[in-house]
């Protein structure tokens, strides 16, 4: 759904920059009349008139090269991201990644004067900031997380973000003002998963939201849910499970166990993992 978006809002820029075109109206016109309403302006005045473009600016790009480029770095960390920890928490943190990297970027105009004298002329916009803030979220979740792993074992994940960070600090030679948003976002980044092991979830009022907007659109169900029938007939056992299945404690299972935790992480373990490797610490296996 992020790469549709942008792609999307990539398309109808440029949609309407052709129009332009064939009105034969000079393209400076559709910089200053449409695409500046869209990108985050460095100016508090004119900030003040356009709020929505903390928002809209982490969705607005021109360039198709840098397009295509934020969308590979978006579909691979934000593959990995889900991964580790669902499909519900990264669109939170791109918009987190967003609105606070484009804050960052308004107030690093309002602080600095070099920058202040040049704040009337100057927009941020593009995927870069919140993709950052995905990247570093999912390599501090799971560093060792491997990519490829049928070549030589795999390449871990933190391998992948500093050549990320270094194709990002090249960019950023031709944008200096970008430095401190992006810094930002990679502190979001590190927050938000942080917080997330601690057990606090930041998007869970973005999800909360989300689905009383789309229950207001589901008709409610008016049938009682039955019970299966084996639970009501076959199994009377007054909570108790019928068996309790206890796996074979193996030193292969136990490496297997542990490759998987080095690969995806601890949370990632079945209940039936986690209890091998209890019972393994017991046993001194």
């Amino acid at each position: 759904m992020l790469i549709v978006l942008n792609v999307f809002v990539f398309i109808t820029l440029h949609f309407i920059l052709a129009v332009y075109g064939l009105s034969l109206l000079p393209k400076n016109n559709f910089y200053k009349n449409i695409f500046q309403w869209f990108s985050m302006p460095a100016d508090l005045s004119t900030f003040i008139t356009r709020p929505w473009t903390l928002i809209s600016s982490g969705f607005t790009q021109m360039d198709i090269w840098m397009m295509l480029s934020n969308m590979f770095w978006l579909w691979t960390y934000g593959y990995i991201f889900q991964d580790l920890t669902g499909n519900r928490r990264i669109f939170p943190l791109y918009l987190y990644g967003a609105v606070i990297s484009a804050a960052v970027y308004l107030l690093s105009y309002a602080v600095f004067p070099p920058l202040r004298q040049m704040a009337d002329t100057q927009f941020y916009f593009g995927a870069m900031a919140p993709i950052i803030a995905i990247a570093v979220g999912a390599t501090v979740f799971a560093p060792g997380y491997r990519l490829f792993p049928m070549i030589g074992g795999g390449i871990p994940l933190w391998v992948m973000t500093i050549v990320f960070a270094i194709i990002d600090i090249f960019y950023l030679t031709s944008k200096s003002a970008w430095f401190f948003p992006h810094i930002a976002a990679a502190l979001v980044g590190f927050l938000f998963v942080q917080s997330l092991k601690l057990g606090h979830d930041w998007g869970a009022w973005m999800n909360r939201a989300y689905d009383w907007f789309i229950n207001l659109f589901t008709p409610k169900e008016k049938l009682v849910p039955r019970r299966p029938v084996k639970q009501e007939v076959f199994y009377n056992t007054r909570g108790q499970q019928p068996y309790k299945k206890t796996s074979n404690l193996t030193q292969q299972r136990i490496d297997e166990i542990l490759d998987k935790i080095n690969l995806r992480g601890y949370e990632r373990l079945t209940e039936e993992e986690k209890e091998l490797l209890k019972r393994a610490s017991e046993e001194d296996l």
